[in-house]
């Protein structure tokens, strides 16, 4: 639940006193002064990145809030990298099973890409990255996969999913050479909200359909729906920061007794699991690069770029440091990370909102507890047995977390719009949403030549060419609000 996780990051940003909320950007909660004076920082060569050394001297500290250059004793430093761990696991393991990718890849690449980025913002901005929930409808469409098992055609997906890093990479150069104002003047919140709603709608139908096949499987998804609702909203401290771990938990409990013991629809089968090793070699795949697969899954770069600067600036504010030097690098590093995951069979990665909710709750900054983390998260992905048991998840119960998950993403689009005041009086604004709503919802296909864009394309080069052709025109519209 990554949107939803990050209440807290967002709450810190908001109850900081030195941010005013006159002039909002395209970042939520980050205000336009606040915003150009990271640029004139970044210009003028000032902040975090004319630093000390490549990396940060971690100061020993043992109590109160601990920053990004400073640790806990060994024992509190692992403590506080599995919890980590933990936090991010639901949804990193979950996301690629959507995709009929391994989970263990993923969670293997998980780790790798997290250590691949501390090395690229210089051990400065404490971040993990996991799998990215912005891949999914346009990999279903690029492999069309049926929804369980593993997917068949992951190489195409693979192929796609670096031409989205490789994509990112390049922003992320540009923005470490020039700043990134440019950014927010191509896709202002309108049009990041627009963007992030359609992706959401576009997966509706994925959810629906895995809690569909039988009256057993919809009310073990609802049953998990309601879980993951009531844990994030009444579950205290850190276990509400856990909803889509102990939700799935919930219905995985609540489906095995409905199963197994009653015998009211197929058991959970745990042969694989008993028969896989503890440690052993995963399975990686090799990408195929095909020119429509990588055209549909290309502009996912532009959601990680909006959604990666978002919390960026989130973690900035949390922690008190400006972050705005890191920013170019934090987007290499993320596409890095996402062309190395693809290239041996993993899902493409992003900044994760859930570890920026469990920052905002225990004070620990320390970047050196998401080294810990990825390690955790590396031996984890050499085990089989693992990943076997993360198979054994009921379809249903996969099905209850999606439509969780895929509307928290489009719901998302609503917290950018209200946080920066988007004037939808504008009949500019409500066109681009509201064209760029309907293409995503149904998945409206483009032709170019031999090239196809879906609709999450379709949706995404829409609304900013459309948002920009259409142009200023009058604040108050009559014709289309009355």
């Amino acid at each position: 639940m990554r949107n939803a996780t990050a209440d807290s990051g967002r709450r810190a940003v908001q109850s900081d006193k030195t941010i005013e909320q006159d002039q909002p950007t395209g970042v939520p909660g980050v205000n336009r002064a606040a915003a150009e004076k990271g640029e004139n920082n970044m210009a003028n060569g000032q902040g975090n990145a004319g630093g000390e050394g490549f990396f940060p001297k971690w100061r020993l500290k043992t109590e109160g809030v601990i920053g990004p250059d400073e640790r806990l004793p060994a024992g509190q430093t692992l403590l506080a990298g599995i919890q980590h761990v933990v936090a991010m696991f639901g949804s990193t393991a979950i996301a690629p099973i959507l995709m009929g990718f391994h989970p263990n890849i993923a969670i293997l690449f998980s780790g790798i890409g997290t250590l691949l980025f501390f090395l690229f913002v210089r051990g400065r901005v404490p971040s993990y990255l996991g799998s990215s929930f912005a891949f999914i409808a346009v990999v279903i469409a690029a492999t069309g996969y049926a929804g369980s098992g593993p997917n068949p055609n992951i190489p195409l997906a693979l192929g796609g999913i670096i031409a989205a890093g490789a994509l990112y990479t390049v922003i992320g150069l540009i923005v470490q050479a020039v700043g990134y104002g440019w950014v927010e003047k191509l896709m202002p919140p309108v049009v990041t909200g627009a963007i992030v709603a359609a992706i959401g709608l576009n997966l509706a139908p994925v959810a629906v359909k895995a809690v569909s096949a039988a009256p057993l499987d919809t009310w073990v998804g609802l049953l998990t729906v309601l879980a993951v609702g009531l844990i994030a909203v009444r579950a205290p401290g850190m276990l509400g920061r856990l909803p889509v771990l102990l939700g799935g938990l919930a219905g995985y409990l609540a489906y095995y007794i409905a199963t197994n013991l009653m015998g009211l629809g197929k058991a959970i089968d745990f042969s694989g699991v008993a028969a896989a090793n503890w440690f052993g070699m995963p399975e990686f795949t090799a990408p195929v690069f095909q020119a429509n697969a990588m055209l549909l899954i290309a502009p996912v770069a532009i959601v990680l770029v909006a959604e990666n600067l978002g919390h960026i600036k989130a973690i900035g504010v949390m922690t008190g440091r400006n972050l705005d030097p890191y920013i170019g690098r934090a987007f290499i590093g993320d596409g890095v990370a996402t062309m190395l995951s693809a290239a041996g069979g993993g899902t493409g990665v992003t900044t994760y909102a859930e570890n920026m909710g469990v920052m905002a709750v225990t004070k620990i900054y320390s970047t050196l507890i998401f080294v810990v983390a990825a390690a955790v998260a590396i031996l984890l992905g050499f085990s089989p047995k693992f990943g076997a048991l993360i198979l054994t998840i009921p379809g249903p119960v996969i099905g209850g977390l999606t439509i969780v998950v895929f509307g928290l993403i489009s719901a998302t689009a609503g917290r950018i719009w209200v946080q920066n005041h988007v004037d939808f009086s504008s009949s500019r604004n409500l066109i681009t949403v509201g064209a760029t709503l309907t293409v995503a919802a149904g998945d409206l296909t483009l032709k170019l030549g031999g090239l196809t864009l879906g609709g999450i394309g379709t949706a995404t080069f829409g609304a900013i060419l459309l948002y920009h052709l259409l142009g200023k025109g009058r604040t108050q519209e009559q014709g289309l609000t009355h």
